[in-house]
């Protein structure tokens, strides 16, 4: 079996959507990339999370032509394509219908960072993508949704800024790995959520200030974070 290490890590990405609640029914997934060898892990299309096995996960090229799976892959493989094609950094992809994030999606609003807790995981506000076209919906969608993920980072670092809101659809996350880009999910559904109530409780709420916004990002990532424990042990 091709890729067992990766295979463990995605299939554990997509089990924690599952346990953070993320996913309705059978939507969503993850991915994660080998980019010594180019090649994709993903989760299949349509197979219920709690019967899913590590033989049940697809291995595609970077082309997303299938190397090894009996079952046919996610129909969200063509974005994931893209994404690691155009970001060569990140090394895992996972894409939800999760609540309060998929309504900011489908309301065609970027999520503003109100508070630190934004501030910590986003450098900036959560982009929204353009809305898709006919012809870019009736031809290649799943592809044409990455090109619109992709635009809409033209000015954006996409590890600064590691999740978007496609347009009437829903959110995509993603990390250097699968584990972070299930964790950057979950932090992207509390900051819509949070948002969601600030501009609740006060409509005319502002979006926190630069410097406090740096100094929480940056504390943890970076070349100058100091939050949390040294990866090195001495």
């Amino acid at each position: 079996m091709l890729l067992e290490k990766l295979r463990e890590e995605v299939l554990e990405a997509n089990l924690c959507l599952v346990r953070k609640g993320l996913v309705l029914s059978t939507f969503g997934n993850v991915s994660g990339v080998s980019r010594e060898l180019g090649m994709i892990v993903i989760k299949p299309s349509g197979v219920p999370y709690e019967t899913m096995k590590l033989e049940d996960l697809v291995v595609t090229d970077l082309h997303g032509k299938v190397v090894e799976g009996a079952l046919r892959p996610s129909s969200d493989l063509p974005t994931h394509v893209i994404l690691y094609r155009e970001f060569p950094s990140i090394g895992g992809v996972a894409h939800t219908h999760s609540e309060f994030a998929t309504a900011w999606a489908q309301a065609r609003k970027p999520i503003p960072c109100f508070g630190t807790t934004h501030a910590d995981y986003f450098h900036g506000e959560i982009p929204l993508t353009g809305v898709l076209t006919e012809s870019t919906i009736r031809n290649e969608y799943e592809r044409n949704t990455g090109v619109a993920i992709v635009r809409a980072f033209r000015k954006k670092d996409p590890m600064a800024v590691p999740a978007v809101l496609v347009a009437n659809h829903g959110p995509f996350a993603w990390g250097a790995t699968a584990a972070e880009a299930s964790e950057n999910a979950w932090m992207l559904e509390t900051a819509a959520r949070m948002a969601y109530m600030t501009i609740s409780i006060n409509p005319h709420a502002k979006g926190i200030g630069k410097h406090l916004h740096d100094k929480h990002f940056l504390r943890k990532h970076g070349k100058q974070a100091y939050y949390g424990q040294s990866k090195h042990k001495k």
